[in-house]
């Protein structure tokens, strides 16, 4: 095991056995994501009511992260060069913070885009650097359990938002100003948690990633964010599902009840399934969940059904819960530990940039097609995504055998 890690262990007291770091940078993202969630579970409500389109719904979400993916990987980069995490994750978490209020003045569909353009700038600062964190203040063995933990915290943040619009929304019909300014509280305690509690785990500064280049990373690795790139074709924002579910009928202030309940299983299942990657291996959890997306997906496509829908959502939760904690600890386990932030940083910006193509391909197939295209589509994008994953899985098992032949 590696020296700075035991030393970090036997200093640190842990808080439910786990590092302070994981814990708090849990705790971070439960309060961040209960404020996007609130905001996210209705925004396309919101849109739809300012004038937007289902395709300009598609669009600001596909723009404002693929313009701030560049972010993610600067930030990586940058966290590796001088050392530190902390200083990322407290101007990314702040400007959600800052961001998050000024949502209850907008009149127009093109001020959100705004919005949420400098608000994935805030997640595209933090992001790499908060995973690089967790990973490097952890034992290898340990890296699905512990991002199994966070990815609960962030659901269970991503469980409490929606039900508190749910609340506001049923006191307080189709005034979404109110859901605008409540989620601005969680937000502020998240930059606070990271302010007093979170330490860097990082203590040198790596002068080599002065002039980063391509081959400082696997092989393996590129291929893995080939993989991703792919599936993320298929993976278009999660608005449109909502916008789906709308279309049966029910009553929209239901609407963020109804993307709780996938929440609701992600955090029940992602620690357990984080401790199962640790023990059985990545590959395999990550193929299940692209073949069950690819079944949901194909549903969503199929029916238009509120019953079907919610067990579908039942499914998501399933499927996030493999392939999201599943994701983060592969990276973690392919790449060094002084490239862990670049690593981290280009993982996130694939998945980041490639929601733009993404995004305007399922917005245009809904808006000039029909309903159920976008979902079609992203079933055959997971499947051959599930394919790719097997050859990943053969090739990284006898790779493995030849290794320790020699």
């Amino acid at each position: 095991m590696d020296k700075r890690i035991k030393t970090m262990e036997n200093n640190e007291k842990k808080i439910f056995g786990l590092h302070r770091n994981v814990f708090f940078s849990g705790l971070t993202s439960f309060f961040t994501d209960t404020s996007t969630k609130m905001i996210y579970s209705v925004m396309p409500l919101f849109l739809l009511s300012i004038g937007a389109s289902k395709t300009s719904i598609s669009l600001i979400e596909g723009i404002a992260e693929s313009t701030a993916s560049l972010f993610k990987a600067f930030s990586g980069m940058w966290s590796d060069k001088i050392g530190k995490n902390k200083p990322f994750m407290l101007f990314g978490y702040g400007i959600t913070a800052l961001v998050t209020p000024l949502y209850s003045f907008v009149k127009l569909p093109v001020q959100v885009l705004f919005l949420r353009f400098f608000e994935k700038i805030g997640k595209g600062l933090r992001a790499a650097p908060r995973d690089s964190l967790i990973s490097a203040s952890v034992p290898k063995n340990e890296t699905g359990k512990n991002f199994g933990f966070h990815k609960a915290m962030d659901n269970s943040g991503a469980i409490l938002g929606p039900l508190i619009a749910f609340l506001l929304l049923s006191w307080f019909p189709l005034n979404y100003k109110n859901v605008f300014v409540i989620a601005t509280i969680p937000a502020i305690l998240g930059v606070l948690s990271i302010a007093i509690f979170i330490k860097d785990a990082k203590s040198d500064k790596n002068e080599s990633n002065n002039k980063f280049h391509i081959k400082q990373l696997p092989k393996k690795f590129y291929f893995f964010l080939l993989i991703m790139f792919i599936f993320t074709l298929g993976n278009s924002a999660d608005a449109l599902l909502l916008v789906k579910t709308a279309e049966t009928g029910i009553d929209k202030s239901y609407i963020p009840f109804v993307y709780m309940i996938f929440n609701c299983v992600s955090v029940f299942l992602a620690i357990p399934i984080g401790k199962i990657s640790d023990k059985i291996g990545r590959e395999k959890l990550i193929i299940l969940g692209f073949f069950i997306y690819a079944v949901v997906y194909f549903f969503f496509g199929k029916f238009n059904n509120l019953n079907v829908f919610i067990v579908l959502f039942v499914l998501y939760g399933l499927y996030s819960a493999l392939v999201d904690t599943s994701q983060k600890a592969m990276v973690s386990d392919i790449v060094s530990k002084e490239l862990k932030g670049t690593g981290f940083g280009l993982y996130h910006a694939v998945l980041g940039i490639t929601l733009l193509p993404a995004s305007l391909i399922a917005g245009l197939l809904y808006d000039n097609v029909n309903s159920n295209a976008p979902f079609y589509f992203g079933s055959v994008m997971a499947m051959i995504a599930t394919g790719l994953m097997i050859i990943f899985a053969i090739k990284g098992k006898k790779s493995n055998i030849l290794q320790n032949k020699v």
